[in-house]
């Protein structure tokens, strides 16, 4: 009788935020899928920042993909809530022995699978030491680009390795040369958290350098120079861009549902790329006076929008945004009157979906990169208005080095307090929708290259081939 073939397991670790959870499964299921001898456990750690992670985790979603929850302590999160700066790195380590007695016990109570490795979040590099006490490889899910990777490998290594002291370069106009990039990088493009002493960012990125591999949510076709320059970089692991990962709707309330079809009745009545869509990602809100600026450019423009407008969080809590019960107590007076025809104000949206709808022919964005790989795989043009983490980064490679996307504040970040006048948003909103713009074309071709990536022989299914092989050959 033949030996039975051994299952390999793979433990993911992802941060519980939408941004990165949504990407960690979808991603698990594609690597299931691709190979009956492998399953996934995912973990996931309760930070109570964000209330939608659930309804991405709920058990089936996937004959060999299981969610299991870690218990909550609450007395952890309100001891650590005293020092936000530093909040996620806390959390992270204070979950290493829920972790580490969950592995094992997952690893005692199945004779037929062998953990073959941990894919940790980009944030979660603490767990490393867990995967290293119990003898199992790392691999870490990097949901970012591969420029904004490798700047951010480059910025750590001139820390580290050549002792700079990163924190002179703050406002200053200082460009360097960094591999993933043609053209010098700006400091004014540098994630903010370099400058910044007390900051985790970079010490997550060097232990980078310790995993078995690092998977990333792009594909060839997008960053060709980019994901090459890291694979020749042999003090780098082995890179495997398995996207566009794109996040999958979770699980919808009835509010969600009924909000949903007043989105969509709406956009069904609007003309073909008519719509301009404004929505700035899980995190993204803005002031008074800056709300007050976009009203006066979106009525300038003349265009049809669709704006998600969120309610920024209390100042003293660790939130995100939410949503206003009352638009109008932002919203300047007669505005939503003036705009009936030919606009609409939403709170939360389904980003995709209404990306993926005809009549939406512009994206105004923060340029996080899920976000930047959705309008990509609906082919949607961008103005790039980004507010913090990467988003600088992504924005500058897009308007500078890849000419596919408007500038309205390149460098703009969301604690400095800037405010970008009407003229200049009117300004980027009419570029963007002005049916000549070069951009379109591209926006089109990469859409297509999208899609070629995902499929049997394509760039992305091909590096998931490689990555499955490695990870198999691990319990071989």
């Amino acid at each position: 009788m033949a030996e039975a073939k051994k299952l390999a397991s793979l433990v993911f670790i992802p941060l519980p935020v939408t941004s990165h959870l949504a990407a960690a499964v979808t991603m698990a299921k594609l690597l299931a899928d691709r190979d009956e001898c492998l399953s996934i456990t995912v973990l996931i750690m309760k930070m109570q920042m964000d209330s939608r992670i659930s309804s991405y985790t709920k058990n089936p979603p996937h004959s060999r993909v299981n969610f299991v929850e870690l218990p909550q302590n609450d007395s952890i999160i309100t001891e650590l809530m005293k020092s936000p700066q530093n909040f996620v790195a806390q959390f992270i380590e204070s979950q290493k022995d829920l972790v580490r007695d969950t592995v094992v016990e997952i690893t005692k109570s199945s004779s037929s699978s062998k953990v073959a490795g941990f894919v940790i979040d980009m944030l979660c590099t603490s767990m490393i030491d867990v995967a290293n006490g119990l003898d199992i490889p790392t691999y870490v899910f990097v949901p970012c680009g591969s420029a904004a990777l490798g700047l951010m490998l480059h910025l750590q290594s001139l820390r580290d390795d050549h002792n700079l002291d990163l924190t002179e370069y703050r406002n200053s106009d200082v460009e360097i040369s960094v591999p993933t990039y043609l053209k010098p990088v700006p400091a004014t493009v540098w994630p903010s958290s370099v400058f910044d002493k007390q900051s985790d960012l970079l010490d997550f990125v060097k232990r980078y350098r310790e995993t078995k591999g690092m998977i990333m949510n792009t594909f060839l076709e997008f960053e060709p120079h980019q994901i090459r320059s890291l694979s020749n970089n042999e003090k780098i692991p082995p890179v495997y861009p398995l996207g566009p990962i794109l996040q999958l709707g979770g699980d919808q309330t009835d509010q969600d549902k009924q909000n949903h079809i007043e989105i969509f009745e709406w956009l069904d009545r609007q003309p073909d790329s008519s719509v301009v869509f404004l929505c700035f990602g899980s995190n993204g809100c803005f002031n008074g006076d800056q709300v007050k600026e976009i009203v006066v450019a979106l009525e300038k423009s003349g265009h049809r929008f669709l704006w998600s407008l969120r309610k920024p969080p209390p100042k003293e809590k660790i939130e995100y945004p939410g949503e206003y019960e009352n638009p109008d107590e932002v919203l300047p007076g007669g505005f939503l009157e003036r705009a009936r025809e030919i606009g609409k104000v939403i709170g939360w949206a389904p980003q995709m979906a209404v990306l993926s709808h005809p009549a939406v022919g512009g994206f105004v964005s923060h340029c996080g990169w899920n976000s930047t790989l959705e309008s990509v795989w609906c082919g949607v043009p961008m103005a790039v208005w980004p507010l913090a983490a990467e988003q600088q980064a992504n924005a500058f490679l897009l308007v500078k080095e890849f000419e596919m996307a408007v500038e309205i504040k390149m460098d703009y970040k969301q604690d400095s307090y800037v405010i970008v006048n009407a003229e200049t948003i009117e300004k980027a909103i009419k570029e963007l929708m002005d049916p000549e713009n070069e951009i379109r074309v591209k926006m089109r071709a990469l859409k297509e290259k999208s899609r070629m990536a995902l499929m049997e022989g394509g760039s992305s299914c091909n590096y998931l081939k490689r990555f499955v092989d490695n990870v198999i050959n691990n319990i071989c």
